[in-house]
């Protein structure tokens, strides 16, 4: 059986660990040319190791999507290296939690810089390849798809900047989603809830402690679990456009 992807080419940024290493794997060995985009270079060629030795093609790019330039260079880079682009997975992103009354305000630049600037920057280099792609490819469609947040559908004390880029992710998602509909461009939004990544490790130590106390005795979900609905998406026929999922635990309550 052909694999669902094969000859396609996809984006994945944050792809040094957690929900952006499962989704570079999973879309690859559904056929797709992955590009791999992060800071931490030796954790990227890893990936692009396994995924070569299960026959996959894997492109490293180390780049600071925060940064315009090298965001747009990650996917020209792409691009030049495939000729083409056909699936973006904006997964990127800080959780830094903790009551604004004491927060640094650089956690605040922080985190409207990783996810809302560096999720603009690299939708706007890709879009004019999404719509290119899906004028001349045989799926005859394309995909953005951003990784929002349980926290973009529902406000929390101790989140308010977080619940404020992620908000601005849902919005930004369902409007751009409105205009490249009739360009057969499908843009989702994924919402996930509690998942066992890397992400809790970016909180200060007094945050952290408190913030995780909630999900004690809650089965976290797996990075695999996140990458399977992107997979399901992608993966759908040219007229099922997947809008939004939101994934929470089964144990999780808000």
């Amino acid at each position: 059986m052909t694999a669902k992807l094969h000859g396609t080419v996809a984006l994945i940024t944050g792809a040094s660990s957690g929900i952006g290493e499962a989704t570079a794997k999973i879309l690859a060995a559904q056929g797709a040319a992955v590009a791999i985009v992060a800071r931490r270079k030796d954790r990227l060629e890893q990936l692009a190791e396994e995924i070569t030795a299960s026959g996959g093609k894997a492109l490293v790019i180390e780049a600071d999507i925060t940064d315009q330039k090298q965001a747009e260079q990650a996917v020209t880079r792409t691009v030049e290296q495939y000729g083409r682009l056909d699936t973006v997975v904006n997964n990127a992103g800080v959780m830094l939690l903790g009551p604004a009354s004491e927060a640094p305000l650089e956690e605040w630049e922080r985190m409207v810089s990783i996810n809302v600037n560096g999720l603009l920057y690299v939708s706007h280099a890709a879009l004019p390849h999404l719509v290119r792609s899906a004028s001349i490819s045989e799926r005859k469609v394309t995909d953005l798809i951003n990784i929002s947040s349980v926290a973009g559908r529902k406000t929390m004390a101790g989140g308010a900047v977080y619940n404020l880029t992620k908000f601005g992710v849902a919005a930004f998602t369902d409007a751009l989603r409105q205009e490249v509909a009739g360009q057969s461009v499908r843009v989702s939004a994924v919402e996930p809830g509690a998942v066992k990544t890397e992400l809790s490790s970016h909180l200060r130590d007094e945050v952290r402690e408190q913030s995780m106390k909630s999900f004690s005795d809650i089965e976290l979900l797996e990075a695999q679990d996140i990458a399977e609905a992107i997979e399901y998406i992608v993966t759908r026929p040219r007229h099922v456009a997947v809008n939004e999922v939101l994934i929470r635990p089964t144990d999780q309550v808000v």
